[in-house]
């Protein structure tokens, strides 16, 4: 069965400063930055129909070309933080882009997302991190920006089942219109 999931792939001129974050916190285990990428949705592990019917329905997608840039840094897990992540700023183009592979992923009978949707690269995943190193990480480095970049395209990839799943690899891609 392969582990799917849709997302954006980062620039590499973007992905280069996002790299330049790494370090510095005890207990990280930073993402390389061929890896970086924005999920869409996560449809798991799922039968080799479903994964057909995922790429296939994806195709009908239509949604223009954006532009898009990171706004800060941030961590999830409050007092036993797990993960540390650049936050991408709020976009409606982007949200209607999520917004319809849910409705997508669902129509093919994959059960709906239950977390919010959190626009974000994991920089790090962490384990014994206490929140204090956390804060101060964030608190050194946490007005990270970069430029807008465009969107031109976004991804059905599959990753490996394990910790941190990487290498992903890039099964389909879907242009918007106008790329």
């Amino acid at each position: 069965m392969p582990r799917l999931f849709t997302g954006i792939e980062i620039p590499p001129g973007i992905a280069q400063a996002l790299s330049m974050l790494r370090g510095g916190l005890h207990g990280a285990r930073w993402v390389d930055a061929e890896n970086y990428h924005i999920t869409l949705r996560f449809l798991g592990d799922i039968d080799d129909r479903q994964a057909h019917d995922a790429a296939s329905i994806l195709a009908d997608v239509r949604k223009p070309v954006f532009d898009l840039h990171f706004d800060g840094l941030d961590a999830f897990g409050g007092r036993k933080p797990r993960a540390v992540f650049a936050s991408v700023a709020a976009d409606a183009a982007l949200a209607e882009l999520q917004d319809e592979h849910e409705r997508l992923m669902r129509r093919i009978g994959l059960a709906p997302e239950t977390r919010k949707f959190t626009p974000h690269v994991t920089l790090a995943r962490l384990r014994g991190t206490s929140s204090l190193d956390v804060a101060d990480y964030l608190a050194a480095r946490g007005y990270f920006r970069t430029a807008p970049f465009p969107v031109t395209r976004f991804v059905l990839y599959s990753s490996r089942a394990s910790t941190g799943g990487g290498p992903y690899v890039v099964e389909e891609d879907y242009p918007l219109i106008g790329a």
